[in-house]
């Protein structure tokens, strides 16, 4: 087993290897227009450590063959394990594939008139996943250095209107009464599942409202939030979050709301808008009826 230094060589030499191979597969693949290097292993930036994972974008003339046949992957390189998972925006699918000795690749696949329409659609989006750091590793048509020509910074769209923020905040609100239901019921995975995942969702998209308008820089989907999210809200998590108990839940449900409602408030006039109080106020009363058996 290789450790310290060593073990960053090692992986930085596969990941180089990888690399490689992937630039001459996608250099005679006729459907490939282009690839490129995204996440950490592009960005200077919070960059790639030895535990980092290869993301590939792949700009194609039709995505369907790579993720539904997996044979292509024997011309990369020796793949252990590849399966496919649904995108983080659930729009498109990627292919993951753990290469002999543990180098891992996120293969994700998009039609080239796919990204155009995306960039246009939602340029924030776009900004996310390309704005931290790109390498291109193919770019047959000269596709890539047009889009990255076109690429507005993320900040830019960051800021929510009125009927974003109402929506996020009656989201949160809607399933804290949601998560009080089950776990009266009896269904603790799925009452902790709504605590510790989906109103940690909505927890973690008004920290970035936050951060943005007090002119912090908040990372996609929640990278390195302890780095930019308000200071006070992150030393209170640890409370908001519980184990695979009841009583820990409800106590965390109430953390949560708690730390929703304070960093929703200071969004809110942060950005210029209003916090309507009535879903608050409604949710906590269930809330509490439900806890105490009334």
């Amino acid at each position: 087993m290789i450790s310290g230094a060593g073990a960053v060589t090692a992986a930085s030499s596969a990941y180089a290897r990888l690399e490689t191979s992937i630039a001459a597969w996608a250099l005679v693949e006729e459907a490939i227009r282009a690839a490129l290097v995204i996440g950490s292993r592009a960005r200077r930036d919070h960059p790639a450590d030895d535990w980092a994972d290869l993301d590939v974008l792949v700009l194609t003339a039709g995505a369907h063959r790579f993720i539904d046949d997996a044979d292509w992957i024997a011309g990369i390189g020796d793949p252990w394990i590849t399966f496919v998972e649904p995108s983080p925006d659930g729009r498109a699918f990627e292919r993951r594939v753990l290469f002999a000795g543990g180098a891992d690749v996120d293969f994700a696949f998009m039609p080239v008139a796919e990204a155009e329409a995306n960039l246009q659609r939602d340029p924030s989006a776009a900004a996310n996943v390309l704005g931290r750091g790109v390498r291109v590793l193919a770019d047959k048509d000269g596709y890539v250095v047009r889009l990255l020509d076109d690429l507005r910074p993320a900040a830019e769209n960051a800021a929510p209107n009125a009927h974003a923020f109402d929506e996020a905040v009656a989201d949160f609100w809607y399933h804290a009464v949601w998560t009080a239901k089950h776990l009266r019921r009896g269904e603790l995975w799925w009452a902790k599942s709504g605590c510790d995942g989906r109103l940690k969702e909505r927890l973690r998209q008004v920290l970035e409202w936050q951060a943005s308008a007090e002119g912090r820089d908040p990372w996609f989907r929640g990278r390195f939030l302890e780095e930019w999210a308000d200071p006070a809200t992150v030393t209170e998590l640890p409370r908001a979050f519980a184990r695979y108990d009841e009583g820990e839940v409800w106590d965390a449900l109430a953390v949560t709301m708690d730390l929703f409602g304070d960093v929703a408030r200071r969004s809110a006039s942060a950005l210029g808008l209003t916090y309507v109080p009535g879903p608050e106020q409604r949710a906590r009363e269930l809330v509490g009826e439900l806890r105490s058996g009334r």
